[in-house]
């Protein structure tokens, strides 16, 4: 079956291998994404969170029907998903976030992002949504949440002529750091754990 991608672009590469961040060699080669669906995949599985990756929406273009029973996709495009990657339900929250990985070691280019998940994140944001990006700093093995008003923030500034990147140390001060573990592989609800006790007592903007 052909799979083709809308307005000539070509289907992504395969992920390169990455640094191993752990001690198990078993670990080699996992990805962000594949690091957040093994974590929920735990975290349903201890009833800690219902979290799931959001399918790429397909439009078929061509379909045989070989058999009354059957059908074969012939052709078919990925269509470019119009939010972010992530959602679900913690602790009553609605959660929604993307993830990005970058080989920077000094900043974040917003260039990761597109219009419309920023777009989404805003309108979450405004129905009380917890929203954020995971962030990884692929080179130096690093990871961070980042809460969405923040990058909305740094978004609309570098319209204005602002930066076109998050440095790392702004990453570092208003994010919060995810640490790496067996089960979860990747816990970053206890860096959404973070982020609601902020928000709870420190009183500081984050939707």
């Amino acid at each position: 079956m052909a799979i083709k991608y809308p307005q000539g672009q070509q289907p992504p590469r395969p992920a390169p291998e990455q640094p191993q961040l752990g001690s198990s060699a078993a670990k080699r080669g996992m990805t962000l994404e594949h690091e957040l669906n093994l974590s929920n995949q735990y975290y349903l599985s201890v009833d800690r969170a219902v979290i799931h990756k959001k399918p790429t929406p397909i439009q078929l273009v061509k379909v045989d029907y070989p058999r009354r029973s059957a059908a074969v996709v012939r052709e078919a495009y990925f269509r470019r998903p119009s939010t972010t990657d992530y959602n679900g339900i913690y602790q009553g929250h609605y959660i929604d976030f993307d993830a990005k990985e970058t080989h920077n070691k000094r900043s974040f280019p917003l260039k990761n992002f597109h219009a419309h998940q920023i777009e989404h994140l805003r309108h979450c944001l405004k129905q009380g949504g917890i929203c954020f990006a995971i962030i990884r700093f692929t080179n130096l093995g690093q990871n961070y949440l980042y809460p969405a008003s923040k990058l909305i923030q740094a978004w609309d500034q570098q319209d204005a002529g602002g930066r076109k990147s998050i440095l790392l140390t702004t990453i570092q001060t208003d994010g919060f750091p995810i640490t790496l573990g067996l089960q979860p592989r990747l816990d970053y609800l206890a860096a959404v754990d973070q982020l609601l006790e902020t928000i709870k007592h420190k009183g500081v903007d984050y939707e």
